[in-house]
Formats: structure tokens, sequence, C-alpha cells
């Protein structure tokens, strides 16, 4: 009887060693905002990751793809329930994150005897102008940080670290095309990603051997992104979308189709003599 606390830390502890283990091989997430808008970049193997909920607000995600859809449909439709009752100003993106999405998959996650969310969520609202655009993330748990300029998910904190850092390091106010923003964020995505594949290096490997391992994490070359990005994308699709400041109409949200995204980064598609 006394020691059900105890058990409960416990199995919430075993649930996110679980939920740990599951992101080892999701993709990375990058999300960027720039003078016309904001750029939202990852990859999959077919099923989208990225998503409009409503006329200035996108969504992208990584984990299960049945959750992902579950709490897409769950967020789509309290964005249009409030546009509908009260007005279309009044769906924001705080909102959707603190009192929708975050306290629904903090639920989850506590219920030890029900399935968690095997997700991480990204909300980008744009803004009128760059610095009004919010950026929102939610862990499996349930926490959720406000971000502004970049934002990033990722597997292992060092990986969104590591992403972050980049972005911070690479991505300028005055941006204003789209071709340079998109080249920053592949980048950013790949060096995330790399940085998960030393990490879950470094968890197989005796602790011994980590250390050593670690110590060449803040060493990956513009040579080994280029190949990462070059080969690594061959089993998978390079997925983008696009936030548009000046687009006409209400609704702002654009998906980049592939061809346009082959034209903009050519040198992920080097030509072969």
């Amino acid at each position: 009887m006394y020691d059900e606390p105890y058990r409960w830390v416990e199995a919430v502890g075993n649930r996110r060693q679980y939920l740990d283990e599951q992101f080892r091989q999701g993709s990375p997430l990058v999300a960027v905002s720039y003078v016309d808008g904001i750029v939202l970049l990852t990859t999959s193997h077919g099923t989208p990751k990225l998503y409009e909920i409503y006329d200035r607000i996108g969504l992208g995600g990584m984990g299960h793809p049945a959750d992902l859809e579950k709490l897409r449909f769950s967020i789509l439709d309290m964005a249009h329930t409030e546009g509908f009752q009260r007005s279309p100003g009044d769906v924001t993106g705080s909102r959707l994150i603190k009192y929708g999405m975050a306290p629904a998959i903090k639920q989850a996650f506590e219920e030890i005897y029900k399935a968690p969310y095997i997700t991480k969520l990204l909300l980008a609202e744009l803004g009128n102008l760059p610095n009004q655009d919010n950026f929102y993330t939610v862990d499996y748990d349930g926490t959720f940080e406000e971000h502004h300029e970049v934002a990033v998910l990722g597997a292992t904190p060092k990986s969104q670290d590591t992403m972050r850092a980049y972005l911070k390091e690479h991505v300028t106010p005055t941006m204003a095309t789209l071709q340079s923003v998109l080249e920053v964020a592949v980048r950013a995505w790949a060096l995330g990603a790399l940085s998960q594949i030393q990490d879950n290096e470094n968890s197989d490997s005796s602790s011994s051997e980590n250390k050593e391992t670690q110590a060449s994490n803040d060493s990956i070359s513009e040579e080994q992104i280029l190949e990462h990005l070059q080969n690594g994308l061959k089993d998978k699709t390079l997925e983008c979308a696009v936030l548009e400041r000046q687009a006409p109409g209400s609704s702002k949200y654009r998906t980049i189709v592939q061809q346009d995204i082959h034209s903009l980064l050519p040198f992920l598609h080097p030509t072969t003599n």
C-alpha cells in the first residue's frame, strides 16, 4: 500500500526509457523563420509528417504515424471549433498547445495502464512580421517550450542542441530567399541526423569507449554533412513546407513539391558524367 507512489515513479521511468528507444531512428525536424515566412523541413518514408492546421499555423512531428495522425485530427478539431465558436483571430498556437495538445499528451504519458503517445510535436505560428513568429515544441511527456526564430525536434537532447546551435549561427534576420533558408535548414537536419547516429553508437558502446566517441561528436565536417544528404536521402523523401507571409488569401501554408526541392537544392542530386 505504502509503496504505490514509488511503483508509479518506477513505471514512469520505464516509460521514458521505452519512448527514448522508439525515437532513436526518428527523423529530426527543423523550423526556421525568415523574412517571407517560416520553413518546415524533415524526411519521411512516404507518410507525411508536415501538416496545415489553420490559416497561419503548421504542424510537424516525429514518432509513430498512427499517433501523429490521432493528435493531428485532435488539434485540427480544436482549431476549427475555436475559429467557429469565437473567431479566426482566437486560434493561436499558444492556446492549441497549452490547452489542447500538452495536457492530452501529459495525461496519456502518466496513465501507466494505457499506452502513451509515441510522438513529439512542433507547431509553427506565422506572424505579420518575422519577430512575431512563434514556435512551440511538445515532448512525449507533455512538456512544452516556446521558441523564436528557430525550433527543432530530435531524438536526443544533444542532437537538438547541435541543430539549434548550427541554426543560431547560420540563420540571419536578413535572409530573404527560400533557397538560402532551405540550404541552412537541410544542413541542420543532416547535422541532427548524424548526431543521433553518434548518440546511438555511444549508447551501444561501453562506458570507456563512450568518452572517446563523444569527443568526436562536435567535429562533424561539411563533407560528412553533404555525404549524408546525398546518400542518406536515397531511401527517404525530403519533406518541406512553408508558411508564406505575403501569400494571398487567409491560408498561408504551402507544400513544396519535389520538383521545386530539386531545383532549390541541386547539390542533393549531383549529376554524373
